[in-house]
């Protein structure tokens, strides 16, 4: 079965007129746009905007990132363990987390 799947990918791929060449071009307007939006020093990236908000500190040992409180505005929910003393980072919007102590 796996093979026949194979056959018909490279049977569709072959027939399909793609070439490097528009794949090229793509790549470098990505990179155009890229190159410009770091050549302006007047704004801040977006990591630099993500630092900039501090540490979130919660009770428990586990937190849930949704990254906004809005479902279509954040992410895929992220389970957090907070059991290191350096802040968790949620692996999709940055935003750090830490455990409040109550001592």
């Amino acid at each position: 079965m796996a093979s026949s799947v194979l056959r018909n990918l490279m049977k569709f791929s072959s027939s399909t007129n793609t070439s490097t060449r528009s794949f090229s071009l793509v790549a470098s307007q990505i990179s155009n746009h890229t190159a410009k939006w770091m050549q302006d020093t007047s704004k801040k990236s977006p990591m630099e905007l993500i630092n900039e908000v501090p540490p979130i500190k919660v009770d428990g040992r586990i937190v849930a990132c949704e990254g906004d409180t809005n479902p279509a505005l954040g992410h895929p929910i992220e389970f957090i363990c907070l059991d290191l003393a350096e802040p968790a980072v949620c692996k999709y919007c940055g935003l750090r987390y830490v455990q409040d102590h109550h001592h």
